[in-house]
């Protein structure tokens, strides 16, 4: 059995990796805000909309142009990641057995995040020392942010898939979503029971046996009165 789960660790920034990563996150809400706008462009002119390969070539000239080349300072696949996400956003907003509806552009300080969605560009060094041998904070590298110090509070355990990078209540932190197998669980019991409520009876097992219903408040009504 497959089983994905996530930890979550408050980041110790600096105030350089701080102007970073706000700025990566300004360009990840830049270019969601911007793509949607593409699309909503061609919907209102009956051209259907962008797949996410379109997308990823309007993000690259973009990124390449003088007028959007601050999309370049910041890493692409946070930027890339939320054009997956916009695709899959109107692709369930155009389902009819869907209940989501169409996506929205996005505000600031609203749900900042972005994600980091490739392990291999995720690296840790978990026992660092300083220059006198003494342990410190163990370190996460993010691309274009550098080596962040981060509180680690319980073990990573399982294989990295991906980091999300989140602001809340004034603090950084990174959730690590990873992913291990584990064998199915088994039941100790070998042998099943099944039951069933009523009215006469609280409850009557299949192999007979019945409970009585609980009548406290009956048989002390007098008492209570």
């Amino acid at each position: 059995m497959l089983i994905r789960k996530a930890v979550r660790y408050r980041l110790e920034t600096t105030p350089e990796q701080e102007n970073l990563l706000a700025r990566a996150i300004g360009c990840v809400r830049f270019v969601w805000n911007r793509a949607l706008a593409v699309q909503k462009s061609y919907l209102d002119h009956h051209c259907g909309t962008l797949n996410y390969a379109g997308l990823c070539e309007l993000l690259t000239s973009w990124r390449n142009s003088e007028a959007f080349g601050f999309l370049a300072e910041s890493p692409s696949m946070p930027q890339q990641q939320t054009l997956r996400y916009l695709t899959q956003a109107l692709k369930e907003a155009f389902n009819k057995n869907s209940v989501k509806r169409f996506p929205n552009f996005k505000k600031k300080f609203v749900h900042d995040s972005l994600r980091y969605p490739e392990p291999g560009h995720i690296h840790f060094d978990l026992n660092p020392v300083d220059r006198d041998g003494r342990k410190v904070l163990p370190k996460i590298f993010l691309p274009c942010i550098g080596w962040v110090k981060f509180r680690k509070s319980c073990i990573i355990g399982g294989e990295i898939r991906n980091a999300t990078v989140s602001r809340a209540g004034g603090h950084w932190y990174v959730a690590i979503q990873t992913e291990k197998e584990v064998p199915d669980p088994v039941h100790p019991s070998t042998t099943a029971v099944g039951g069933d409520r009523g009215v006469a009876n609280l409850l009557t097992l299949s192999d007979g046996t019945m409970f009585l219903p609980v009548t406290a408040y009956r048989d002390l009504q007098k008492k209570l009165v």
